[in-house]
């Protein structure tokens, strides 16, 4: 029976081998300090967080997520060890982006479980305000036995006096390393899925309860309040979805549910229609899946509610098959080390018996978790099917038909596909990739040679070239799924060398110009782009937004960037730094082409830039992480088929849309 701890209150445990899980709604940092006897750290080497996230008997997560899995090993610790204290910290906000303060957040939820999923303990921290960091729980040694109190400890001053007040003096050496490792593992992390319910149900229905178009709120599913006409995203945002509780004024008010901000005499105009629902099973069958099951007003918000149920389905899934496995190799490992201790065993055949029988016992545990992954994913499976050919043209692949029958939208939709996600285990199903719209962070399109997933070898100049391939199916995708004359894109190539990909967007004449060219094409596209942030910007901070010049754009801009940084000097580079920074906030957005590895002779002045930048791959790379439980997915860029028109074909409806709604 799982113990529900209070703040103070201890509870022992017996077990060595266990895992802390911890969801906190919003994402969170997770650490673990050693302490001494006295509640002292003797180095930085005794904390195991995002920057060095293994330590002797510890392993934590390698970055900010909603939901962490920690490990613990409590044999494993030396003697030196006797408290294991459990850390939590909100990311340091860049820009103005994100939570400050756990008030302003979801109550966070820790548990200590067994490596079968018990749960021994479990500790919900309440009472949290301006606290930005805060220790949740120990696991401490008590006359040769361990145990685990709730503490609920925290600081407004963040990890920097958390630290100190366990007497480390490398402090702020060490917090701002970890706020570092955090940054990075922020940059690439996919996009959260819709926020849970206020039980906590990763269910389908797993989005925010639906209000009515009248109240102004947000679609169900989606990470924000509806952004205003120039995106109204913070600068440097990171994509993710806040949290379905709100910002409560009550330090306690994050612990009684979601906070109903609706007007109490004003009455919704009708609820959402119900999702359809499936025929009947045949008896002993699943049911079979149809596609918009989820909850939400439209079509398009069914679907996109269900992509992200199965995200969170694999996830989960492929999540409880690695945790058996884990639990199964270490049953083994444990069983085989008490076969060799008994001096008994080593005469005759026991020995081989003993052996032999764990590692029956292994196959088999690992067999039932394999055949339960598998179920579930002919399930997914099963799903996507159905689902893939009913996704509206911003969500679906470019070999779906509905490219064939496409015309130009009257409005914008929820979110865009960049592609599709893939785990190892499960092979078989590709998870649509989806980025809420408008975009709130720029893109990266690494043309830097990495390790080819199927072991092939792909050469720098086929690296660049492909590249800019994906960056235009991207850009291509973005300009199909606007309204006519909505979304503007410029490209910057000093050299001319992406001329052979760009071909697509300056033949049909859906460019804003001809790509800007050599050093005086480049100062002329950033000194115009920085310009437009400067005038929006002190337009809206001075509440006339009508004010601004006649003639004025005020459409979505897309700055594509080939090459960098040859072709750029010092100014140019703060130049995109400042469109990085502050221009998705007023609806200008940067797509980067460029070598990691090439760029890194600016050293760390361009740090800033890549982090705020969402990398993506031309080709399959498992660099991508989810902010649930921290998976690496491997992420395919989207294709168009070899051979096929339909990008030049969507590509001239829009620009004779343009062309038409301009007479």
């Amino acid at each position: 029976m799982t113990a529900e701890l209070v703040r103070g209150q201890n509870h022992p445990l017996s077990q060595a081998r266990l895992e802390i899980r911890i969801s906190a709604g919003t994402p969170v940092a997770a650490a673990a300090a050693l302490s001494d006897e006295n509640g002292r750290l003797h180095g930085t080497e005794w904390v195991a967080h995002p920057g060095a996230p293994v330590q002797p008997g510890l392993e934590v997560s390698r970055q900010a997520a909603a939901d962490h899995r920690l490990a613990v090993d409590l044999d494993a610790m030396t003697e030196a060890v006797h408290r294991v204290s459990v850390l939590l910290a909100l990311p340091a906000p860049d820009g103005g982006a994100g939570p400050a303060r756990f008030g302003a957040v979801a109550a966070p939820f820790v548990a200590v479980t067994g490596l079968d999923g018990t749960e021994v303990a479990s500790y919900t921290i309440t009472g949290l305000d301006l606290e930005s960091a805060v220790v949740a729980l120990e696991l401490y040694r008590r006359q040769g036995a361990w145990k685990v109190r709730a503490v609920g400890q925290g600081y407004a001053g963040g990890l920097v006096e958390l630290f100190a007040d366990q007497g480390l003096a490398e402090a702020a050496q060490l917090a701002s390393g970890i706020d570092e490792a955090v940054a990075r593992g922020l940059a690439r992390s996919v996009q959260a899925p819709p926020p849970r319910t206020s039980e906590g149900d990763r269910s389908r229905q797993a989005a925010a309860p639906a209000v009515g178009p009248d109240q102004g709120a947000a679609p169900q599913g989606a990470p924000g309040p509806v952004p205003p006409s120039y995106g109204g995203q913070p600068s440097g945002g990171q994509g993710g979805p806040q949290p379905a509780y709100g910002g409560a004024t009550d330090p306690h008010a994050a612990s009684v549910g979601p906070v109903n901000y609706s007007h109490p005499g004003r009455q919704t105009s009708a609820p959402p229609p119900p999702p359809p629902t499936a025929p009947p099973a045949q008896p002993g069958q699943p049911a079979r899946p149809v596609a918009g099951d989820a909850t939400g007003w439209s079509m398009e918000e069914r679907l996109y509610n269900q992509v992200w149920g199965m995200f969170e389905d694999l996830a989960r899934t492929t999540a409880a098959y690695r945790s058996a496995v884990d639990f199964a190799e270490s049953r083994m490992d444990k069983e085989l080390e008490q076969a060799l201790s008994d001096p008994r065993s080593r005469i005759g055949g026991q020995g081989d018996a003993a052996r032999e029988a764990a590692r029956a016992r292994y196959s088999q545990l690992v067999d039932q978790a394999r055949a339960s992954l598998d179920r579930d994913v002919a399930q997914l499976v099963a799903e996507a099917e159905v689902v893939e050919p009913a996704l509206p043209p911003a969500f679906a692949r470019w070999d779906n038909p509905c490219w064939h029958a496409y015309r130009v939208p009257m409005e914008i939709p929820m979110a865009l596909r960049l592609g599709d996600l893939r785990l190892p285990e499960a092979e078989p199903i590709r998870i649509p990739m989806l980025l809420r719209l408008p975009l709130e962070r720029g893109l990266w399109i690494d043309s830097g040679r990495t390790d080819s997933l199927d072991g092939s070898f792909t050469d720098s100049h086929d690296m660049r070239r492909l590249a800019m391939d994906t960056a235009v199916a991207h850009a291509a995708r973005l300009l199909a799924v606007y309204p006519a004359g909505e979304f503007t894109v410029h490209v910057v190539d000093p050299a001319g060398s992406g001329a052979r990909a760009l071909a697509p967007l300056t033949q049909t004449g859906v460019l804003a110009g001809p790509p800007a060219q050599g050093a005086a094409g480049v100062t002329e596209v950033l000194a115009r782009l920085t310009q437009r942030v400067d005038l929006v910007q002190m337009a809206l901070r001075g509440g006339a937004p009508d004010a601004l010049p006649p003639g004025f754009d005020t459409s979505q801009q897309l700055l594509i960037v080939n090459d960098f940084p040859h072709g750029f000097d010092d100014r140019a580079v703060n130049q995109l730094r400042y469109l990085v920074d502050e221009g998705p906030s007023v609806g200008v957005h940067l797509m980067m082409v460029a070598d990691r590895e090439e760029s890194a002779g600016y050293g760390p002045l361009l740090d800033p830039l890549w982090r705020a930048l969402l990398r993506l791959t031309p080709v399959p790379d498992d660099h991508l992480a989810d902010p649930w439980v921290g998976h690496a997915w491997t992420y395919e860029p989207p294709a168009v088929p070899h051979g096929s028109e339909v990008l030049r074909q969507v590509l001239t409806k829009v620009a004779e849309a343009r062309r038409t709604g301009n007479r």
